[in-house]
């Protein structure tokens, strides 16, 4: 295994880990907090005992992801020296401001799990919203630093070595904002959905537990929610990649020739030997108007540059369609409950449907981890786009791949405690069972 292959497998199994729990350290809190909100409202013990079961999940994946962004940030400086030797200032501020809000809700996590009868109920839901604000918080300046590794602003070229000139403007890139909403929607409905399947599938062994129904009713109205306002955030985000990255659009979409009226694909295989995508079901204009909202739009081909400088295709456009595919089915879910509702019937009730939110759970998690493998390997062979190439930011040194066999037996390890804890901790049902 070469030396680039295995760094960028140990850095790409590291991220797909990490990733999950950056999610839930997004969404769990407004969960956790929506519940509390509904006891102080309502005062049902039952929805004190739910906000106090999510507020131990946050805490246990608060603790993992911890552990699992250090070793990132590790794997950065170890990983790739040529990146971080020369575009650290770039992303200092982003990664610095993260750090502040990492130890912010640490700081209102203990506040939250060690105050209740402690402080007042105001400010312990008060700190409940911190730590929900200070996580998104977390995630979208990560997210900032990804994007001006797209959209690289904010310097100058001194000999061929950028110079930080603006902060703000490296910060705030033209990917950042659209970027951070998309991965902030991304999350909320991904989790949300993760929960109403573990929900879900406990109500299926058990009907009419009320602390399930209750989990179930309010994890599907935030993933829900999240994924009916996806695909919105979904066609600014292809707006943006059109405009600043046309060759990640053309090898999310499999579009080989610069064409006027750019048909849409839908599934296909892009084939780089004979630079077409076969068996796609096309549909006439449609990423010309997708992406830029005409009919006859230009949009760029990846046989506009050299084979050296072009995204590797089947990949991204494979991960992208899975991306939309899963996003689709869970928008689907979110209004199928919708019309249950309307219908005077509880969703947490409907056999079938429960089946239907058991099976989707998953699909939030897949569709994170398929866009950010349209997000990194779209982006080659760039690490930083037209800056430096991904070749040149590897460290040279040698027998990776043992390290890349133990993280992930580790991450594995990590995976399964931490499935045990929160099935044991956070979703098992109470005792007391209350038939609704």
């Amino acid at each position: 295994m070469t030396d680039l292959l295995a760094a960028r497998s140990q850095m790409a199994v590291s991220l797909a880990f990490h990733i999950l729990f950056a999610c839930a350290g997004m969404a769990m809190p407004l969960l956790m907090v929506l519940a509390e909100w509904r006891w102080q409202r309502t005062r049902d013990a039952g929805w004190l005992d739910l906000a106090k079961r999510w507020s131990h999940g946050v805490a246990i994946l608060f603790a993992v992801g911890a552990v699992s962004g250090t070793v990132l940030s590790f794997e950065l400086g170890l990983l790739w020296p040529g990146f971080m030797g020369r575009n650290g200032p770039m992303v200092g501020l982003p990664f610095a401001l993260e750090g502040f809000a990492f130890f912010l809700e640490g700081i209102f996590i203990g506040i939250y799990l060690y105050g209740w009868q402690r402080v007042s109920e105001r400010a312990h839901l008060l700190a409940g919203a911190v730590v929900l604000v200070s996580g998104t918080a977390s995630g979208a300046l990560v997210i900032c630093a990804n994007a001006w590794m797209n959209t690289p602003r904010g310097f100058v070229l001194n000999h061929g070595v950028p110079v930080l000139t603006d902060p703000i403007a490296a910060l705030w890139t033209p990917a950042a904002g659209q970027e951070a909403l998309h991965m902030t929607l991304a999350a909320f409905e991904a989790i949300g959905f993760a929960v109403a399947a573990i929900h879900a599938f406990m109500l299926l062994r058990n009907p009419g537990n009320t602390f399930h129904m209750r989990a179930l009713r309010l994890s599907l109205v935030v993933g829900g929610l999240f994924a009916l306002l996806q695909p919105i955030s979904g066609d600014f985000s292809a707006t943006q990649v059109a405009q600043q990255q046309p060759l990640k659009l053309a090898a999310m979409e499999g579009q080989w020739e610069t064409e006027v009226g750019a048909p849409l694909r839908i599934g296909g295989w892009p084939d780089a030997a004979t630079e077409t995508t076969r068996w796609a079901i096309e549909i006439p204009h449609g990423l010309s108007f997708l992406a830029f909202h005409d009919l006859d739009a230009k949009v760029v081909g990846l046989r506009s540059v050299p084979p050296a400088d072009r995204p590797p295709a089947w990949p991204v456009h494979i991960a992208f369609q899975i991306m939309v595919a899963a996003g689709s089915a869970l928008a689907g879910v979110a209004l199928l409950g919708l019309w249950l509702r309307l219908r005077r019937r509880d969703p947490a009730q409907v056999r079938w449907y429960l089946w239907l939110v058991l099976l989707s759970g998953p699909l939030g998690l897949l569709a994170v981890e398929a866009g950010w493998t349209v997000t990194e390997v779209g982006r080659q062979p760039w690490t930083v786009v037209g800056l430096l190439r991904t070749a040149d930011a590897v460290t040279p040194m040698p027998h990776l791949a043992l390290p890349l066999l133990l993280f992930s037996l580790l991450y594995l390890a990590l995976s399964a405690i931490v499935a045990r804890l929160l099935l044991r901790h956070v979703f098992a049902s109470p005792h007391e069972v209350d038939h609704a």
